[in-house]
């Protein structure tokens, strides 16, 4: 069992059910899943840059990335609807927890100037969406066979109903928000 779950389960859950004074166990907050998006613009004239933006989501991610396509056409980007613009990855179960892992243990120390994410990032439901700017970060990523430096979205959608409940369920899984 991967051990951020295992520290949810034996710290991270009898806190919670504390601070918020839970009646049950289900009613205390976890992570539903992760979903990793990356937009790739440069696909409209260059179908490779997709392939390239696919393979290394699927590195990142440890599986299979779905191909976005446009909704609409805008003539201005040259863009039809239907056309691939981008990929996606949904995570769940012990994958998301391994990704979540790997995020905060590894990827994000290494950022530039890293000095914490942002606490403003909450969408008041109680997930938080994090951007990332370059996909160099990620140790699975070899600096030499890059394309191109892409940035890519990360959604962590959480069951509390609350910012400051998901605020909590993340700081004490370890994510390193500014002070």
């Amino acid at each position: 069992m991967n051990e951020l779950k295992q520290k949810y389960k034996d710290d991270v859950m009898p806190s919670l059910m504390n601070k918020f004074e839970y009646d049950s166990v289900m009613q205390a907050p976890t992570i539903e899943k992760i979903v990793i998006n990356m937009g790739v613009g440069d696909a409209v004239q260059n179908s490779k840059a997709l392939d390239n933006a696919v393979e290394e989501l699927a590195l990142i991610s440890g599986q299979k990335p779905v191909v976005t396509r446009a909704k609409k056409s805008i003539a201005g980007f040259r863009l039809r609807e239907g056309m691939p613009i981008g990929a996606k990855v949904t995570l769940r179960g012990d994958r998301m927890y391994e990704f979540l892992q790997k995020l905060i243990g590894v990827s994000l120390p290494r950022v530039r100037d890293f000095r914490g994410i942002s606490n403003k990032a909450f969408d008041g439901r109680g997930n938080y969406t994090l951007g990332i700017k370059e996909q160099l970060i990620f140790p699975e990523i070899n600096y030499d066979k890059i394309s191109k430096v892409r940035g890519m979205d990360i959604v962590i959608v959480t069951t509390s109903n609350t910012d400051e409940e998901a605020r909590e369920l993340l700081t004490q899984l370890g994510m390193p928000f500014q002070k």
